[in-house]
Order: structure tokens, then sequence, then C-alpha cells
């Protein structure tokens, strides 16, 4: 036995025992335990979706917990996974609460996390098979499995693990700039996620041209004349579902523009891309398959730990621009023996395993139980729209086309456009800072085309009911009611008694 998997140093020392090996399982398994119950402990002190009383309660609750972050001498193992986790619990937002539903930022399945917390622990760095051996081939297989949703049936089609729909942005960008070997002009709508246009700038390309959206959608007329008044090559950026909204842009439409104009279309799937997973609602995403680059995002409608985003492509060519040669990791003759090059499939060198937690998932559920929990939360949506219309204090924008609801107090639209969004900001805060709910808002223009604040729910949790949206609206109008009797100056919400 070698000195690094002898029990009796870590039995000593369990903060300097390593994870892996044959002895490291039940070090963890022991450790674990505490963490587990430190972590129950603090959501209990919780209580809530959020810890209430905002920054300055939480800030010193962390203090208190970890007054010296890093001691002279440390505190050893157990102490130190009780205090850290404790606090981390009790000043978390939970997305699985209920009663958390502001962005898109969904609840881990318990099977992601046990595969997360292995995967962790093995610590396979995706950059070269003899580092990642089994990882490399897990990998392989859902990204092949991933590409087959985009593009079915095609072949050609690849994808690559990305962190997140920030990064496949960047990537299909990047993509479409070698593709066309010039700076390439971005055209996207004025709801594309900010990261679109973000890795314009990240790439040095000319200064992208957004077009203004009518109800939230990208219209094809509105794209093609703004195309026709802009020098190419272009690349097109279209959202399935927008962050704002969960507006899904007219795909097939907006394909027959790009094609057009010979651009590269991008679709920024990460929201909608989950309904992929649905027999009932993959319709949604017609013409997706016609993008040359998908961005998906499966720590939203995919219920993975952070970070679990994937770039899919309509053709595995378009990948070679990624390709690196370093001797250490991708040597020639280490290819040319058959071990798997790694380095063309990411920007990054040593990134996490992340394809793990994934594979265990898909293998579990399957596409048909992903499609269930995806179509519970559009459902749930479904279900909170129809209450908003029944409560005639509350206003509902529109119906919802994933799982986003935007809605707002009547009593907001008899104060005027400030007046009427200082309320709706309030309500926001006062249920944040009493630790009661957590919602998101949104700015939708207006009359005139002011821009007006709108309450939203983002439901990612498959397990939300019914009783629980009708708990959540009736804090939001106990709210507004509370609010709209206060002193003027107190509608911020931060300081009012609950």
């Amino acid at each position: 036995m070698t000195s690094a998997a002898r029990p009796d140093r870590w039995q000593a020392d369990p903060a300097a025992g390593l994870a892996g090996g044959v002895d490291g399982p039940d070090l963890v398994r022991r450790l674990a335990g505490v963490a587990l119950d430190a972590a129950a402990t603090g959501a209990r002190d919780r209580g809530g979706p959020v810890p209430a009383g905002g920054p300055d309660a939480v800030a010193r609750a962390v203090r208190a917990a970890c007054p010296d972050v890093l001691p002279e001498e440390g505190a050893g193992a157990e102490a130190a996974l009780t205090a850290v986790l404790r606090a981390l619990a009790a000043g978390a937002a939970d997305p699985a609460d209920p009663l958390c539903a502001a962005h898109l930022h969904g609840p881990p399945l318990a099977v992601a996390a046990a595969a997360d917390l292995v995967a962790s622990m093995i610590n396979p760095s995706m950059d070269s098979w003899d580092q990642a051996p089994a990882a490399t081939e897990l990998e392989r297989l859902v990204t092949a499995a991933v590409a087959d949703l985009a593009y079915p049936g095609r072949p050609s089609a690849d994808a690559v693990v990305t962190t997140g729909a920030t990064e496949s942005n960047l990537v299909a960008l990047l993509l479409a700039r070698e593709r066309a070997a010039a700076p390439v002009h971005l055209v996207c709508s004025d709801e594309a996620h900010h990261s679109v246009p973000r890795a314009a700038w990240l790439l040095g390309l000319p200064t992208p041209v957004t077009v203004p959206t009518r109800d939230g959608r990208l219209r094809p007329d509105d794209l093609a004349a703004a195309l026709d008044r802009t020098s190419g090559p272009h690349v097109v950026a279209a959202t399935a579902g927008t962050t704002s909204r969960g507006i899904v842009d007219p795909l097939p439409a907006i394909a027959e523009v790009a094609a057009t104009y010979r651009a590269h279309l991008h679709v920024d799937a990460a929201y909608g891309g989950g309904v992929l997973f649905s027999d009932t609602r993959r319709g949604l995403l017609a013409g997706l398959d016609r993008a040359d680059t998908v961005a998906l995002d499966l720590h939203k409608l995919g219920w993975q730990p952070l970070a679990a985003g994937l770039l899919a492509v309509a053709d595995g060519t378009l990948l070679a621009p990624l390709a690196l040669r370093a001797d250490y990791l991708n040597a020639d003759d280490d290819t040319g023996a058959g071990l798997p090059d790694l380095l063309g499939r990411s920007l990054r060198t040593s990134r996490r395993p992340d394809v793990v937690k994934i594979a265990t998932t898909f293998l579990a559920l399957g596409r048909a139980g992903l499609g269930r929990l995806t179509d519970r939360c559009c459902a749930a949506a479904e279900d909170a729209a129809g209450q908003i219309d029944r409560r005639p204090g509350l206003r509902l924008l529109s119906r919802p086309e994933l799982s986003t609801v935007l809605f707002r107090p009547v009593a907001a639209d008899r104060l005027g456009d400030r007046t009427g969004d200082e309320l709706v900001a309030g309500i926001r805060r006062s249920l944040l800072s009493s630790g009661r709910a957590v919602l998101g808002r949104a700015t939708v223009p207006g009359p005139a085309g002011r821009g007006r604040l709108w309450l939203k729910l983002t439901l990612l949790n498959p397990h939300v009911t019914g009783a629980d949206l009708t708990r959540l609206l009736d804090l939001v109008e106990q709210a507004a009611d509370r609010l709209t009797r206060a002193p003027r100056g107190v509608a911020d919400g931060a300081s009012t008694a609950e």
C-alpha cells in the first residue's frame, strides 16, 4: 500500500486526505455525511427560499462563521465543513424552493449532484486522454447524443462541451469568423442575450447591428432590412427562449433570410433547447436544425449543477479552427497511435469533467424522462398565467411560450410609468428582503416605446405545484397592497415591515 493510500494517514488528519485512490471514497463518505448534515442545518436556519435581511445580514453571518478564512493553523475538516457549509446553505438562494423563481438557474437533480461529487473526486482533466480515459469516451457519447437532438439524422453534426451559453456564443462567433476568413458583421435582436454582442466585442468584430423587436420577437422582414444595409459577411443570431420573456424567434423564416444572404446562422437556445427532450413541445424549435451552430445549456431545462453548456454544430468540420498542438498533451505520434485529441474540443485547456453528470442524468431519465420534467415546468407557467388572469388585482403580459411568466399589479398601471415601476421594483425587493420569495424583473416596451417594469416568474422547478403558485401570487398581492398604502419613499421595500 502506498503512503498516499494508507488509511492511518488520513484518519489522523482527514483535512489533508486525498479523495481519490482506493481508500479516498471512504474518507469522502465520512466527510460527506458531515457536509450534508451542515447543509441541512443551514437550510433549516434559512427557513425559506432566500435569507432574510439583505446583503449586510448575510455578510455578517458569513463573517461570523468564518472570522479568519485563512488561519495560521486549520480548524480541521469536520469543523471547517460544518462552519462553511452551514453558512453557505443558510445564506443561499435555493432554486429548489418553489418560491424561488427569478432566474434561469434551475435546481439540480440529486442524481446529477451525486455524479458530480464522484467526478470531483476522480478529477479527470479534459485536456488529454491520459488524464481522462473513461471521461473522454463519455464525452464522445454525450456530444454525439446532443448533436443528434439538435440535428436529427445528420451524421456530420457534432457538439462540444462548454461552461454555458456565454462560452457557446463566443465559440460560435469565432467559428463563423474563421469560416468566413474575414471579420463578420453580427446582426441580432435587441432581445438577444448580452453575451452575444459581448462575444463580438471580445473577438474584435465590427459593432453589432441590433434589430428592434416587436412583441419581443425578431421579425424576418426587419432582419432582412438590417442585412440589406449591413456589409457582409454576416452572422445572424436568433434566440430560442429569450431571457426576459421566454420567447422563441420564428426560426424557419429566419433561416430562410439567413440563407438568402449566405449568413452564418447561430441560435442561442440556452433556455429553449430543453424542449428538444419533449415530444409535445419540441415543435416550438422547428427550424433549429437549419442553424449552423446552436448554444444549449443543461443547467436550465436540464437540471444540472453548474456548469453544463454545449455548442452543437451542423458540420463537425466547423470545429477545425479549435485545433491546437501541445506536445505534452497531444503529440502527433500519440494521436497517430490512436490517443484521442481533446485540445481541439474546447477553447480551454484544463476543464472539469462536466460531461459525467450529464451522462449519468441522460442514462437515469432518458429523453422521455427529461421531456416530462420540461413539460411540467411549462405546464406550471400555464397554470401561473391562468391564476394571474383570474385575479383582478394582477395583469398578465402574455401567455407563456416556455416557462416564463410576466405580470404586474394593476395598481402599478394606475400610478403612471415611473411610480408604477417603483411599485413593481418595491414588491420584488420587499419579498427578497423578507426572505419570503425571489421573483425576477424585466423591462418591456410600452406605449410610445417607454419601457415598463414587470415581475417575472422563471419556473424551472418541475415539482412546483398550483398551491405553491397561489401562495406566491398571494404574497405579491399582499406586498402590493402594503406598499401602495406606505408613505412615499418607502416603496423601495427594503425597509418595509413584513
